[in-house]
This record gives C-alpha cells, sequence and structure tokens, in this order.
C-alpha cells in the first residue's frame, strides 16, 4: 500500500490555473512604474472558500472586504488584486476605494458583488490611485492560458525577484484532485503571516467550512513557520477555493482520505512558504531549522522559529561563519523547555555539538556548506519526541539597500 507522501505527485507544468474551473489575468494598471500591478483570479462556478488573515491588529481594508464577501455564503467567484499600494491605514476612503474594487470587479464578471474578495499589497499609508484602477480593472480578461498566468503572478510582486508557483495531483475516491498556488512575499515577511498573498485553487469537492479548519491546520506548519525580517504586515491573506469539479465525495475529516487532501493542501502551501523565504529582499540563501526531540511539536515549532528568525544567525550564515554560539542562544531564548546539557546542532552533514559541548570540525567545510543556497540546519533538544521546521534566509546587505529606499 503507497504512503500518503506517496499518493501526491507534483504536476512540474501545472499552474493556478491547472484546477478545473479556473482562470487568471494580469496587467499594468499604472500604480507601479512598469511591472503589472493588477491581477484577477475567477472560477466559473461560485466556489467554496476559505482565508487566513494576518495577526498584525492593523489591518488593511481589503482584508475587511474579503471577510465581508466569504462571510455571506463561504463562496467566491473571484479575488482581484492589486500590487504597489496596500490601502492600509487610509481612512474611511481606503474601505470605500475596497469596495468599489469589489464592485467594479463583479460588474466586469457579471456576478454578485459578495463573490468577489479584494487582495492589496505595497505601500502603506498611500491613497488608492482609482483614476487608474477602475478603468483597468474593466480591461481584465480572464483566461485558462500559460500567458494569463504569467501576467498574473507578475501582477502580485513587489519587491519579489521571482514569481512563485506550485502544483500537486493525487487521487481521492477514484478521482484526479489538483491543488495549485501562486503566492507573492519577500519583505516584512514573519509568523503568523506578514507582507505575503498566497492563492491557492483545487477542484476538491469539500464545503467552506472544512476547508477553514483545513486551512487553519496547515498554515501552522507552513505560512506561520517562515520569517525574513521579523516585521508583520497589515495586508496579509491566504486564501483557497475550491470549485468542487473533480467528482470525488465530499471531503470532512470523517472522509477516509481526508488525510490525503490535507497533505496536498500541506505540500502546496509547504512549496510556497519556502519560495517566499527563499526570495526575502537580498537574500542569497535559504534556511531551513529542523528541530527534533523536543517536548512536543508545538514546543519544536517555537524553538526552529527563534533560530531562524535570529538577526545574528542570518548574519553568521550569509557571513559563512559557523557561530553555533548563535544558534544555541537563540534556542535558549526561544521559550521553549530545554536541557542545557543535552543539546545537539549539526549543519549540514557536519556536527558541531553533542549534548552542548563542542566538537571538533573543518571551519573550512562548514564554510563551504553555509555558503550554499540552501542551509540545512538541524538541533536536537534530546528531551522528547516532538519535531518542527522553520524556514527563513540570510541578512544581507542589499536587505537595507532595498528598504532604505522602498518609497523612492
Amino acid at each position: 500500500m503507497l504512503t500518503i507522501d506517496q499518493q501526491i505527485m507534483k504536476k512540474e507544468e501545472g499552474t493556478i490555473i491547472t484546477p478545473a474551473g479556473f482562470q487568471v489575468a494580469g496587467l499594468h494598471s499604472g500604480v507601479k512604474r512598469k511591472r503589472n500591478d493588477l491581477g484577477i483570479i475567477t472560477c466559473d462556478v461560485p466556489a467554496n472558500a476559505a482565508a487566513v488573515y494576518t495577526t498584525n491588529v492593523i489591518q488593511a481594508a481589503p482584508i475587511k472586504v474579503t471577510k465581508e464577501s466569504i462571510a455571506k455564503e463561504g463562496k467566491l467567484q473571484a479575488v482581484i488584486v492589486n500590487s504597489g499600494n496596500a490601502n492600509a491605514c487610509t481612512g474611511k476612503q481606503g474601505e470605500k476605494d475596497a469596495f468599489l474594487m469589489r464592485s467594479a470587479a463583479a460588474e466586469q464578471l457579471g456576478i454578485p458583488e459578495y463573490y468577489v474578495a479584494v487582495a492589496s499589497t505595497g505601500i502603506i499609508g498611500l491613497p488608492m490611485p482609482m483614476d487608474k484602477i477602475i478603468p483597468s480593472i474593466k480591461l481584465l480578461e480572464p483566461a485558462a492560458s500559460d500567458n494569463n498566468v504569467d501576467q498574473f503572478n507578475e501582477s502580485i510582486l513587489t519587491t519579489d525577484i521571482f514569481t512563485k508557483s506550485t502544483c500537486y495531483q493525487t487521487t481521492i475516491d477514484g478521482k484526479t484532485v489538483t491543488m495549485a498556488g501562486s503566492a507573492k512575499g519577500s519583505g516584512m515577511i514573519e509568523p503568523n503571516m506578514a507582507t505575503m498573498l498566497a492563492f491557492v485553487t483545487t477542484d476538491a469537492v469539500i464545503e467552506s467550512s472544512m476547508l477553514q479548519v483545513a486551512l487553519k491546520e496547515v498554515t501552522e506548519t507552513t505560512f506561520n513557520c517562515i520569517t525574513v525580517d521579523g516585521d508583520t504586515s497589515t495586508n496579509d491573506m491566504v486564501l483557497i477555493m475550491a470549485s468542487e469539479k473533480s467528482g470525488n465525495e465530499g471531503l470532512t475529516p470523517q472522509h477516509r482520505e481526508w488525510s490525503v487532501f490535507v497533505e496536498l493542501l500541506r505540500k502546496t502551501c509547504v512549496d510556497l512558504a519556502k519560495m517566499i523565504a527563499r526570495d526575502g529582499e537580498g537574500a542569497t540563501t535559504l534556511i531551513e531549522v529542523e528541530v527534533n526531540g523536543a517536548l512536543n511539536d508545538k514546543e519544536a515549532t517555537q524553538a526552529a522559529k527563534a533560530v531562524v528568525g535570529s538577526s545574528l544567525v542570518k548574519t553568521a550564515v550569509y557571513g559563512a561563519d559557523a557561530n553555533w554560539g548563535r544558534i544555541i542562544a537563540a534556542v535558549g531564548y526561544s521559550k521553549a523547555i530545554v536541557n542545557a546539557e543535552t543539546i545537539d546542532i549539526t549543519i549540514g552533514q557536519v556536527k558541531l555539538l553533542e549534548n552542548s559541548q563542542p566538537l571538533a570540525f573543518a571551519e573550512e567545510e562548514v564554510s563551504e556548506i553555509l555558503n550554499n543556497e540552501t542551509v540545512k540546519i538541524v538541533v536536537d533538544l534530546n528531551i522528547g519526541t516532538g519535531t518542527g521546521v522553520a524556514w527563513g534566509c540570510d541578512l544581507t546587505y542589499d536587505y537595507v539597500r532595498i528598504n532604505a529606499s522602498y518609497r523612492s
């Protein structure tokens, strides 16, 4: 019998429109100087929907609109997205503008307003240039084409270097079920969530309430386990839509293949989360921190987040410096339960610390490992069976340069 992992296959050429029923479009409206800055995802039927949002108590106007839309029936048929302007901290006018974006998209598609979600990302505190956005919404022509996918994926970016997309397939009840996603995120990335937007599509048959259960569970070990710089934004959103076109039996936690669906969602979100971490502003290295032997999984994840979020660990990776002292210090202040005498630390394949005692190692060998595009740090607390993983990136001179001139 195949394991759950073996039942799920990555579809290398798949995109956000591979699940049945979805189309996208993207274009340049003029909010940004050059790149596309306005996009849309549509479904040919009202799709069951769920979302999770930033934990920042200051939340942008589009989040209010999207919450209201999903609350109506638990369904969405479109998501209108702009980049370059976050429409955050813009007062009552910002709310009016977000609702106006919703109504313009609904009118363009001929659907009820409450079937439209709104997402924005960019500079905080600037009025929305509605004179550019509204006429451009009327020019969006969603289609299921590779060119449209490229245009959409570009339209949601801010300081990102590359677009982020992934797709997986599995079989549930003998039916092929597909899931795919697109995301953006580069700076102000910190658990929980951050300046990131992620949109996931699937053709699985599943009610909105069950989508919410699965998304909340998966977000905790994927998007909430990435960090770039410790800042949490006002606009973050992960949104999933299910067209229910695959023909499987309705998925609930009682379904015999519920765990397969959850893993399908987890793999999709892990891919997007790691790409966001890898594309941290100015980053040269993706850092993965795995903590084992914790009291429980929650404690392990807590420690992993502390290590990957440490500015000193990040700069050590950038400088290819095998400074394990910074790693153990981060474990110590993580507030996870630890035994100071039983900690092991490994970078790549080289163990640097065993039972909290330093081991002899070749500095040159570890420096070479730290110069790779991906660096894995493993910490074993040796006090339990809990495991957790978190992702981040190194901290470079370019991070300062990019953020020092973000508005100019």
